[in-house]
């Protein structure tokens, strides 16, 4: 299917079908496209990669997510020439977008209250969001952003030690931390 741009023909970058079996997959065409200097795909691949991005910086960055997330397509996109696997586009994100949630949250002078988690989904009620929030924003940086990765992102013990730059015995140590400030914490 053609698409017509500020004047320009060019091809969408997948087929409805293989963007249901593998999103991933379906970006990398984008991906290439962006890489040879389309802006129109620059936007394009903008648009699927903030909602994204928003969701990791959220929790971790707090008030201060939207620089976090302004941060991390900054760095993205500086990076995305380098790219080499289009494939491997979500895990590059995902890293750059941890790293720059944790440094910005680092760099603000104390800690706020979260932001809204709009698109993470309370399956028993505003109550319960209400009370993870309270919680989430008495914890540390660190602590928020190993749980963000194994608790939502979904990740093993290695691959969150990776993105985070520590040591798998530092993982190891800020995952039980966390979790026990969280039990702790929690109010119920």
């Amino acid at each position: 299917m053609n698409t017509a741009r500020a004047g320009t023909l060019r091809q969408d970058p997948a087929p409805p079908q293989v963007a249901q079996e593998d999103p991933w997959a379906a970006a990398a065409p984008l991906v290439r496209t962006a890489q040879s200097g389309d802006a129109m795909a620059l936007n394009d691949l903008l648009s699927l990669l903030t909602p994204y991005v928003s969701r990791l910086c959220r929790p971790i960055a707090l008030n201060n997510s939207a620089d976090a997330v302004q941060e991390a397509l900054i760095a993205v996109f500086q990076g995305l020439p380098r790219l080499q696997d289009p494939r491997a586009l979500y895990a590059w994100v995902r890293t750059i977008t941890v790293r720059e949630a944790v440094r910005v949250a680092r760099r603000a002078e104390r800690e706020t209250p979260v932001c809204e988690f709009d698109d993470i989904a309370w399956p028993r009620s505003p109550e319960l969001a209400v009370d993870v929030r309270d919680v989430l924003r008495r914890m540390s940086t660190e602590h928020r952003a190993v749980l963000v990765l194994r608790e939502l992102e979904g990740l093993d013990e290695r691959s969150a030690s990776e993105i985070l730059n520590i040591s798998s015995g530092t993982m190891k140590s800020r995952l039980h931390r966390a979790r026990h400030s969280f039990r702790k914490a929690w109010p119920r």
